[in-house]
């Protein structure tokens, strides 16, 4: 006659390779429920239809699948989970690996600007911005993407009409309206001309007084770090005693247009201020 083989609890968390306290959680919500308690001792045992439990619940969890998954898929007396929930769990898991392939990119760029700080955040310097004619063009827009393509295809063949040069050396910048983040980006864009010409629709022409004094620093790479060179440029101004007279200027020098990679953006942000 065969007898049961029981394992107490100790026991059983070895040969399953979880802990005393997993099983006593898993017996709290009802997941792996011991089969004997004994009412003197109060030793659990478990037996051996429960060790091929446990390891199956070991292979979901490490699929991903929570333990409310798991209750469900037991409760429902399967085996494995049906095709919907694997389905699911594949699109999660992909989603899961794009995020940590962006974390992963995120990490590696951290790790060299910190080898190469001086490279990635040049520090702050002044200079003085020239009094120069502008023809401008002001709009809102959803994102810095747009910006981009209204230059080439909207604001650039209206200048073109309207018998705009630019002279050497050239200059353009943008400058933002809006109080506060999560609004329409209220943007203005200024380019120098050689001269002032008639307005249009599109372009308005404005004459930039000198601006004698610019804290200016670089920026390198996505738009979306901006505040990181934000802070090192306020923080400058403030240590040195220097006062915001006007609205940042944003001097894109290398973009989208001419750098296949983001890193090698380059935009000068320019802030006119006084002591």
């Amino acid at each position: 006659m065969n007898t049961k083989m029981k394992f107490k609890i100790g026991e059983f968390s070895k040969l399953c390779q979880v802990t005393v306290k997993t099983l006593r959680h898993y017996e709290e919500v009802g997941l792996l429920i011991p089969i004997e308690v004994d009412e003197w001792t109060g030793y659990r045992y478990y037996d051996i239809s429960q060790l091929r439990r446990m390891n199956r619940i070991v292979y979901l969890k490490r699929l991903g699948f929570s333990l409310e998954d798991i209750f469900d898929i037991f409760e429902e007396s399967l085996q494995m989970p049906t095709e919907e929930m694997i389905r699911m769990k594949i699109a999660q898991s992909e989603n899961e690996i794009q995020s940590l392939i962006w974390r992963q990119t995120e990490l590696v760029k951290l790790e060299t600007m910190l080898h190469k700080q001086e490279n990635i955040m040049e520090k702050v310097f002044e200079k003085s911005l020239p009094s120069r004619v502008f023809a401008t063009h002001r709009r809102k827009i959803d994102s810095y993407q747009e910006m981009f393509n209204l230059c080439p295809n909207i604001i650039g063949p209206e200048m073109r009409r309207l018998g705009c040069e630019c002279p050497e050396p050239q200059y353009c910048f943008t400058i933002e309206h809006q109080t506060e983040y999560g609004k329409d980006i209220d943007i203005e864009y200024f380019e120098a001309v050689d001269k002032r010409g008639e307005d249009s629709e599109l372009i308005k022409f404005k004459v930039l007084p000198e601006v004698p004094v610019a804290l200016c620093i670089k920026h390198y790479g996505a738009y979306e770090k901006m505040p990181e060179t934000f802070a090192e440029l306020y923080s400058y101004a403030e240590a040195n005693g220097y006062e915001p007279t006007e609205l940042a200027r944003f001097n894109y020098i290398d973009g989208i247009w001419n750098k296949e990679s983001v890193d090698e953006w380059l935009t000068e942000i320019q802030l006119p201020v006084r002591k």
